[in-house]
């Protein structure tokens, strides 16, 4: 996510809530300030969006390839009805509160300094994702694959480890008391 990245094509200030995209498919362009309501059906490979407002933004069989969003509003976006080949998203500064990425196989994403309370993870497979400070506040994980996950960074999360996989995820030892939640013991 550190790389510097030259784009074909800068689209911006666009709302395409109200007007209509004229393309099926988007490869290595930039949206900067751009405001979206739904993506069904559209492709985007390699693009970055940049101060974007896709809040509930309809995302229907679209392809999302090596997408960057940075500082972008993705309120209660259903992530699980993208398509799934090749499905991979680099997220940073982001409002991701209560998206859903129930049954998703997230790849080698990334998230980084994200807001995603209420976030769904139900059933998804994060093997080897990257959540780097992140604020997980009442995200959902059950029956998720979260083997390799790294939540050293990040904070306000609750998981069974009953109820998930967390075959070599990492945690702080002072999170102890996260994973150890349902059994209401006092760790101190």
């Amino acid at each position: 996510m550190n790389k510097v990245k030259q784009y074909s094509e800068i689209i911006s200030n666009i709302n395409f809530s109200t007007q209509k995209s004229e393309r099926d498919e988007y490869e290595n362009c930039e949206f900067v300030n751009c405001i979206f309501s739904d993506i069904s059906l559209l492709s985007f490979i390699n693009c970055s969006f940049k101060a974007c407002n896709l809040s509930n933004c309809k995302v229907n069989n679209s392809k999302l390839q090596d997408v960057l969003f940075s500082d972008c509003k993705l309120l209660g976006i259903n992530f699980s009805q993208a398509k799934d080949f090749a499905f991979t998203l680099f997220c940073k500064n982001c409002n991701m509160d209560y998206v859903s990425f129930d049954k998703k196989k997230l790849n080698k994403s990334v998230f980084e300094n994200c807001k995603m309370h209420n976030a769904n993870f139900t059933q998804a497979d994060l093997t080897k994702i990257k959540f780097i400070n992140c604020d997980l506040l009442e995200a959902h994980f059950a029956q998720t694959n979260l083997g390799g996950v790294d939540f050293t960074s990040s904070h306000n999360f609750l998981i069974n480890p009953e109820n998930n996989s967390i075959k070599k995820a990492k945690f702080l030892s002072q999170d102890l008391e996260k994973l150890l939640y349902q059994y209401d013991i006092i760790v101190e």
